[in-house]
């Protein structure tokens, strides 16, 4: 998957009118998504919401996921199968291998829509940076091994950019934590981890959401608050029939 494009680091002020969450990997599990705004009786007027990436493929509701990209409130980082869906757009990947993880919800997607899609999903970054100090908390797809300055300096090289997007190296045990030495808390998804995990500066927050026994997870940003449902117990009790904000 290309990259390039996305170079991004978007940096937003301290919240201090409301809270900020953080949720993980949607996949398409928007009524999930609905249970839990309500049970965080979250105030689209000031508090904001941000997604560690992957809103699309796997769960049944991939469009209406990326919706919430018009919402003012609603903040996401570019995550892999986003950055699959514009290459497929893009025309340097075939569709079969999309839909091989989980792309098949666009069998029936014209070229020209998921070409709209692409130029907005382009338009993510592969990094937010909410605050400043100690305030501060990041926000990526997969993993970054480094500091925050090095977020900051937004030069990424492709390895870091693949990292960042595809990396599980943190979440598999197989890079160091102490490579995040000057990191700050930093939340992420990719890696379906059956709770929410802390290794080292980084946070998990996929709990797989879209498989068996899997669920949705939002967390209070630098808070150990957190609320998780499953899809099909968020529609059990109506979830489908709640507005968004």
């Amino acid at each position: 998957m290309d990259a390039t494009l996305v170079t991004v680091v978007e940096h937003h002020p301290a919240n201090h009118a409301g809270r900020d969450f953080v949720v993980g990997d949607l996949h398409g599990c928007v009524d999930a998504l609905r249970f839990l705004l309500r049970e965080v009786e979250f105030d689209p007027t000031r508090d904001r919401l941000f997604s560690v990436g992957d809103l699309v493929d796997r769960g049944s509701q991939s469009e209406e996921a990326l919706a919430l990209l018009d919402k003012p409130w609603f903040h996401a980082v570019l995550g892999n199968h986003e950055d699959t869906l514009c290459a497929v757009a893009e025309g340097k990947l075939k569709k079969q291998w999309w839909y091989g993880i989980g792309g098949l919800w666009s069998a029936h997607v014209s070229i020209e829509r998921l070409r709209a899609y692409s130029q907005r999903l382009r338009a993510l970054p592969l990094v937010r940076v909410i605050g400043s100090g100690r305030e501060r908390f990041n926000v990526l797809h997969a993993e970054f091994l480094g500091t925050d300055a090095e977020l900051d300096a937004d030069n990424f090289s492709d390895e870091v950019r693949q990292q960042l997007l595809w990396g599980r190296a943190l979440a598999m045990g197989s890079a160091d934590p102490m490579r995040q030495l000057g990191l700050s808390l930093t939340y992420c998804g990719h890696t379906p981890v059956r709770e929410v995990q802390q290794i080292g500066a980084q946070v998990f927050v996929d709990t797989g959401a879209f498989g068996p026994g899997g669920k949705l997870t939002i967390v209070e940003a630098r808070t150990t608050k957190r609320w998780s449902v499953t899809n099909d117990l968020a529609r059990s009790v109506g979830a489908s029939a709640l507005a968004l904000p």
